[in-house]
């Protein structure tokens, strides 16, 4: 499960910015009493998917935006289910680097895509409901860069419905 280059991390680890950015946001997930107890009880895929995601948001200006953490996902795709807060959807509208086009499934309400990067990109999408429930996630393509870009999403995401891991988009992050 676990190797020599890799390892669950410790809730101690963390650098003092990831402990500022997850206080508050992580306790009641699964049931955890502490934003510690449920960071610590995390498989490493999710812990890593969890850090992926707060890193690119928080370079995006978009963290503040997360009330609540509910889900998190490392290696059938890389996202978070969380709670927002209400000015979530007009902030990410009114951003020129989010896009509408394309960012809707059949089985949401709607959602957003990152526009202006061909690979790891941010999908946020939403569902109806009191209260709404958001979810963002990494996908390995964009369907709104470039044509190419677009080919490589619908072959390898929507087609041949590959879901990259956390090593994917961590590897992609860094080019």
């Amino acid at each position: 499960m676990s190797s020599s280059l890799s390892h669950r991390l410790r809730w101690s680890e963390l650098p003092a910015q990831a402990h500022h950015a997850l206080t508050g946001r992580l306790v009641g997930l699964w049931g955890a009493v502490s934003d510690e107890a449920a960071f610590e009880s995390l498989t490493e895929d999710k812990q890593q998917a969890l850090l992926l995601v707060l890193s690119r948001m928080q370079a995006k200006d978009l963290w503040y935006l997360v009330r609540s953490i509910d889900n998190v996902y490392g290696e059938g795709g890389v996202g978070m289910g969380f709670a927002a807060w209400p000015l979530i959807e007009s902030t990410l509208r009114r951003r020129k680097d989010f896009t509408r086009v394309f960012a809707n499934h059949k089985d949401t309400s709607g959602g957003f895509y990152e526009k202006g990067r061909a690979q790891a990109i941010l999908h946020f999408l939403f569902q109806e409901g009191s209260p709404r429930r958001w979810y963002v996630h990494f996908d390995l393509y964009s369907p709104v860069h470039s044509f190419s870009s677009a080919g490589k999403h619908l072959r390898h995401e929507f087609i041949g419905k590959i879901c990259p891991d956390w090593k994917m988009i961590k590897q992609c992050l860094k080019t």
